[in-house]
């Protein structure tokens, strides 16, 4: 598999919901912790990709994210370019940084994920993500049949048709949230660290049929990095057993029925330019905005065959330990999803799995993970996608 961009260096804050925390004070955080991590400063550093999606709408800060966000920072003063893809904003940063250390464009890149979404006024949370959808197309009629997430919405709409197509059930769902805070409660930075039960998520409010509210992911704050060698640096610094990137793919929606969504296609990109199958990958970090989300990329992903990820998750194959450790971190549920750090957190986690530091939530023997990251919405379709597969 391809060697040409490494992982030298990772860092996360926990997730949670931090009125009296910053863009700034989050990004500093997971910075330091990755250049410590990959024992360089930012001297050492080429070029910085900033991954943040509604900073613009929570706090006004437009324009300057990154250089406002790494200001006093080892950081400043650095090439600081500024990515906003929506959920994908950082899985997009990452994408690009690959692009840089493989082309020889740079050497040291540094990748960050940074987004606070808390405010002391939630309508102005739940309002950044009414930006997400294409604003000139006129919404489906289910869309606001719910408790006010449009995002909730359509993913209930998509979480019926899947019922009905596969024979899914909402005790499923549940055991995806029970599985989901499992690995939180064994995960220090994760926002969800208390485990539940089936019972628990089914009896909880609901927020649009068939989603209850443990169901769906949560507004919250965070950031992660991750420092970048390209083979040379490897040489130079003398990294040993590094992580290394073996294919990335950045893709979008085109919003138009009957066409291939992007996510299938992304899928198909990711595995031919890395040379490996779904049966390869030990770890797989997903886009679980939703519990039902989780099953429908068991197939896109081809974890399983149409119409069974139900079996497959039934089964215990993507429990942790599994054949196939499925969001191991808690996914977007328990970890959190403060969607312009996510993308990165999901690397985050990945690396840690690959290099055995998990503890509790470690897939013995992981040698190739997998990261898919959806952002946006565009008719039938997302508007993002991006997916990542690293190896040692």
């Amino acid at each position: 598999m391809n060697e040409t961009a490494a992982i030298a260096g990772v860092g996360i804050t926990a997730f949670g919901k931090y009125l009296s925390s910053t863009v700034r004070t989050l990004t500093h955080e997971a910075v330091n912790k990755a250049l410590a991590d990959a024992g360089i400063d930012g001297a050492d550093v080429d070029e910085v990709y900033f991954g943040n999606s509604v900073a613009g709408i929570i706090t006004g800060q437009e324009t300057i994210r990154g250089q406002a966000a790494l200001r006093g920072s080892s950081l400043s003063g650095k090439p600081i370019i500024n990515l906003e893809n929506a959920c994908a904003s950082s899985a997009t940063a990452f994408h690009l940084g690959c692009r840089a250390v493989s082309s020889g464009a740079a050497n040291v890149v540094v990748v960050i994920g940074a987004e606070k979404m808390s405010h002391e006024d939630k309508r102005v949370s739940i309002a950044a993500f009414t930006k997400a959808v294409d604003l000139e197309e006129p919404m489906p009629e289910y869309v606001g049949t719910g408790s006010g997430s449009i995002f909730m919405d359509l993913y209930a709409q998509k979480t019926r048709e899947f019922m009905a197509a596969t024979g899914a059930t909402p005790a499923d769902f549940a055991q995806i949230v029970v599985k989901s805070r499992k690995a939180g409660s064994m995960n220090d930075n994760a926002q969800f660290r208390t485990t539940t039960t089936v019972e628990e998520v089914l009896a909880a409010r609901e927020i649009s049929n068939p989603l209850t509210l443990p169901m769906c992911s949560a507004i919250g704050d965070g950031a992660a990095a991750i420092v970048l060698f390209s083979a040379a640096a490897v040489r130079r610094y003398g990294l040993r057993n590094p992580v290394w990137v073996a294919a990335t793919s950045l893709l979008s929606g085109t919003g138009v029925d009957g066409d291939v969504p992007a996510a299938d296609r992304v899928v198909a990109d990711i595995y031919e330019k890395a040379g490996v199958s779904p049966a390869d990958v030990h770890v797989v970090e997903l886009h679980d905005a939703t519990a039902p989300a989780e099953l429908m990329h068991y197939e896109t992903l081809r974890l399983c065959g149409p119409g069974g990820a139900a079996e497959l998750l039934r089964s215990g194959a993507t429990d942790l330990g599994g054949r196939v450790s499925v969001n191991p971190s808690g996914g977007l549920l328990s970890r959190g999803h403060p969607i312009g750090a996510t993308g990165a957190a999901q690397i985050v986690e990945l690396v840690t799995q690959l290099r055995g530091q998990a503890g509790p939530r470690q897939r013995l023997g992981a040698r190739v993970g997998l990261a898919e990251n959806n952002g946006g919405n565009m008719g039938p379709d997302s508007a993002a996608v991006c997916a990542a597969i690293l190896h040692v």
